[in-house]
């Protein structure tokens, strides 16, 4: 074993919710670590919703107040709406309305944990630094502006960052990596672990608008998910300010148009189909101009090994159509940590180390897949299950975030159940409703 010390004890390869809350436990548990962002803060950045499992870790790490001190809107609930007729005539479900607007609020299921009964809405560019700033006033090490490029995972030892400053690269020694890159997935490229997707191919197209009327009711700062006639795709409706708010338009690829000039005239044909958005929209301030996101679902075969943790977007990464980007990488770091601390405690850096994290990461993850998976196959089920009493504060616990202690939930298999016996009828008055998107991924064992 090497006896030197090494630069710091743990490296974070990205700053953004991962990277910031893994440094800030580390650091509140006197952890010596160093954080890598190759952006400059605030920057703009999509996912602007969370949910109630993310207070949770807010509150752990002290940042609440800060929360209420910037007026991030607070978030009661979640309205899903439909634009299409659709019958629901089946005994089952009494009560639920054609063109439905199916909606509930947090605070209908007591959450273990978490005292407040709303979460938030945030400004990515606020809420990135809010965080960033946090760690390092618990302690991190904050490098800026300043990319990793390259690893090895055996040096001497320790691994070893390889850190871009200009045109030079600088060395840094630490006994453990945390890969919170995003997207970018940092470890996964370079191991070769990342996978992408065989089912999920979605494209978003969003932006910000000013003065959009989100109506005068309670429900004005929910977030809204409207569904389109064009099959699995939807519009988000999120608030960011009193008078600012996000929407998006998420479709499958082979909708999204291959030219980039012609994508702007495809958000416009989106919302046009939903005329009650489309007339708010045009009596509104675009702000930014429009960004895209695509081809963006992907799994990693192994999100630890020996000397390297994975968390956020860099260990996985579905469809946000239940807002889970954030919640996922809060609560990545939440459990990870753990592992962390337990491991520069007994300094065995082996996968074995980490069996903890990435077993209760995985449990969550494979029920938010399953999850999204049903809605894609049959949307009219995900609400008639919010609309039934029998089901509804099950699928509210999955939407509060708490996906991490059941191995398969017991009202998803329930809607597995009912989705085969709707597959297999095809005079079931819900079988010309069901998706095309995930037909196979039910019966499959990714994720």
């Amino acid at each position: 074993m090497n006896h030197e010390k090494p630069d710091f004890e743990v490296g974070i390869v990205g700053g953004g919710p991962a990277g910031s809350s893994m440094a800030a436990y580390l650091a509140k548990a006197g952890i010596k670590c160093v954080v890598f962002e190759g952006e400059l803060f605030p920057r703009p950045h999509v996912g602007e919703s969370l949910v109630p499992s993310s207070t949770r870790v807010l509150k752990e790490l002290g940042l609440l107040e800060q929360m209420e001190e910037n007026k991030f809107p607070h978030k009661y609930g979640a309205v899903w709406t439909v634009a299409t007729s659709a019958l629901t005539a089946d005994h089952q479900w009494e009560g639920l309305e054609p063109d439905c607007q199916a909606n509930l609020r947090f605070e209908e299921r007591e959450q273990p944990g978490v005292q407040q009964n709303y979460t938030y809405h945030v400004d990515r560019g606020k809420f990135d630094l809010l965080l960033l700033q946090h760690a390092q006033k618990l302690g991190a090490t904050v490098y800026s502006g300043v990319t990793v490029k390259d690893v090895d995972m055996n040096a001497n030892g320790f691994a070893q960052l390889k850190v871009g400053l200009g045109a030079k690269e600088m060395p840094v020694n630490v006994r453990l990596v945390v890969d919170a890159s995003g997207r970018r997935t940092f470890l996964g490229n370079r191991l070769k672990l990342k996978i992408k997707d065989p089912v999920f191919d979605q494209y978003a197209i969003h932006t910000w608008f000013r003065g959009y009327d989100r109506g005068s009711s309670e429900k004005q700062d929910y977030i809204f998910i409207h569904f389109l006639p064009l099959n699995n795709s939807w519009v988000w409706q999120i608030p960011i300010t009193k008078s600012i708010t996000s929407i998006g338009v998420v479709t499958q690829k082979m909708n999204f148009p291959k030219e980039r000039a012609a994508r702007e005239q495809f958000f416009w044909d989106c919302v046009g189909t939903r005329p009650e958005i489309f007339t708010r929209l045009k009596q509104s301030e675009q702000m930014r101009p429009f960004t895209e996101e695509g081809d963006y679902s992907y799994a990693i075969k192994e999100i630890c090994g020996d000397r390297f943790v994975m968390v956020g977007d860099a260990a996985r990464f579905v469809d946000p159509i239940f807002s889970t980007g954030v919640s996922i990488a809060l609560n990545s770091s939440r459990f990870a940590s753990r592992d962390i601390i337990a491991a520069l405690e007994s300094g065995n850096f082996s996968k074995d180390s980490f069996k903890t994290f990435e077993t209760t990461i995985k449990r969550g993850t494979r029920n938010w897949y399953e999850f999204i998976a049903v809605y894609y196959r049959l949307n009219i089920l995900f609400t008639a299950f919010i609309s039934n009493p029998k089901y509804r504060l099950d699928v509210l616990k999955l939407l509060q975030g708490d996906v991490y202690d059941e191995e398969q939930p017991e009202v998803l298999r329930k809607m597995r159940e009912i989705i085969h016996i709707v597959e297999n009828n095809e005079n079931h008055i819900w079988h010309s409703k069901l998706g095309s998107l995930t037909a196979d991924v039910l019966k499959s064992s990714f994720a």
